[in-house]
């Protein structure tokens, strides 16, 4: 699995409707993408995003940086909609996974 971290604050003269649009475009698209597995995106109390996707591997989650579409809405991210952010990679995440046994 390669994992990737994107970290973002927003600008607070965005225009939201376009930012919305284009972040439901993304996600539409990414879906499409060979060797996508998961995106989900959170937002703190203090206004920071993290926003997490899952590839299959670094390849998967490279050629989806590189589609054109998606080039075109980062483009307009870095001009349009963030203050500032950072991308975290990960090609071979150490993962912990607890479930607790049903109750009952």
């Amino acid at each position: 699995m390669f994992l990737v971290v994107f970290r973002n604050r927003k600008r607070a003269d965005m225009d939201q409707a376009a930012y919305a649009a284009d972040a439901a475009r993304m996600a539409e698209l990414a879906r499409e993408q060979p060797g996508y597995l998961s995106f989900k995106s959170y937002v703190a109390d203090d206004g920071e995003v993290i926003a997490l996707s899952e590839w299959r591997d670094e390849a998967s989650a490279r050629a989806w940086g590189r589609l054109a579409d998606h080039r075109v809405v980062q483009a307009r991210g870095r001009a349009d909609y963030y203050a500032s952010y950072t991308l975290f990679a990960c090609d071979a995440p150490r993962i912990h996974h607890f479930e607790a046994p049903p109750q009952g």
